[in-house]
C-alpha cells in the first residue's frame, strides 16, 4: 500500500509541475498534426506493484482447531512491464488503445497458524510472467501548448505463463506446499495520465489500476488453500509511454 501511494504522489507531482510550466505562456506547438492521424504506435516501460485481494471462508468448528489459520496477509511486490502501443483516433478527444505487454510480477501470501507449539508463520511467494492484452478507451483534455491530460477505462485479458494450476501438492512438509494460481484472468482497468508533445515524439506518464474479476485460486484442499474462499488479482502500473 505504501508503494501505491508513492506512485500516485509521483504522478500528481508531475501533473502539477508540467501543468504550471505549459499553461503559463504560449509556445511553438510540437507535432501539430499528431492527433489528426488515424493511427499511431509506440512502446511503454513500466513499474508495477502487484498484489492479491483475498476473501477467507468464515471460521467454523471444522477449522478452529489447534492448527487453525489465525492471519492471512497478502503482500505486494514490485515488478516491471514492457509493451507496445497502438492507438486509433475516434475523434478529437477519444481514442481506442490496445497495449499488449509482458509483465514480471511477484506476490506474497503470509500465513500465521495457531498450533500447540505456538504461532507458526509461512510465506508463500507466487511469481508470475504475464502476457496482458488491455483494450481501453482514452479520453483526453484539450491540448494546451504541448501538454494534455487524459483518463482511460477498459478491460484486459491476462495469461500467466508461470501458472502452477494442477500441481500435485502431496508433500507432508508445509514448506514444500505451493499455492496454485490459475492461468487465465480477466481484469477491469481505469487510469489517468499526462501527454507531453516533444519535438520528435509524444512522451507520457500514466498510472493505471487493474482489478481481476476471476477467482484465481486452484482449490486443491491443502492447508493453505482450504481457508480461502477466493483470490482476485490487482495491480498498479506506473508507465512511461513513447509514441510516434
Amino acid at each position: 500500500m505504501h508503494k501505491n501511494k508513492i506512485f500516485i504522489l509521483l504522478l500528481l507531482l508531475f501533473l502539477s509541475l508540467f501543468t504550471g510550466v505549459y499553461g503559463q505562456k504560449a509556445t511553438t506547438k510540437n507535432l501539430p498534426k499528431f492527433d489528426h492521424r488515424f493511427m499511431h504506435f509506440g512502446f511503454l516501460l513500466g513499474i508495477n506493484s502487484a498484489n492479491f485481494y483475498v476473501q477467507r471462508h468464515p471460521p467454523t468448528t471444522a477449522n478452529t482447531g489447534a492448527d487453525s489459520l489465525y492471519v492471512l496477509d497478502p503482500k505486494s511486490s514490485t515488478g516491471f512491464n514492457l509493451g507496445i502501443i497502438s492507438s486509433m483516433h475516434l475523434g478529437r478527444y477519444f481514442s481506442l488503445r490496445f497495449t499488449p505487454n509482458l509483465a514480471f510480477s511477484s506476490r506474497n501470501l503470509v500465513y500465521t497458524f495457531e498450533t500447540y507449539e505456538g504461532p507458526k508463520k509461512y510465506t508463500k511467494t507466487i511469481e508470475s510472467t504475464l502476457i496482458n492484452f488491455p483494450l481501453v478507451i482514452k479520453y483526453k483534455s484539450v491540448r494546451v501548448n504541448n501538454f494534455s491530460a487524459y483518463i482511460l477505462a477498459g478491460g484486459s485479458y491476462s495469461l500467466d505463463l508461470a501458472s502452477n494450476a494442477g500441481h500435485e501438492n502431496f508433500s507432508t512438509n508445509p514448506k514444500d506446499i505451493i499455492v496454485a494460481i490459475k492461468r487465465d484472468d480477466y481484469l477491469a482497468e481505469i487510469g489517468f495520465g499526462t501527454d507531453f508533445y516533444l519535438e520528435y515524439f509524444k512522451f507520457g506518464i500514466e498510472l493505471k489500476m487493474s482489478y481481476g474479476i476471476r477467482d484465481l485460486l486452484d482449490h486443491d484442499d491443502t492447508q493453505f488453500s482450504s481457508p480461502i474462499d477466493k483470490i482476485n488479482s490487482k495491480m498498479f502500473l506506473l508507465s512511461l509511454t513513447f509514441e510516434g
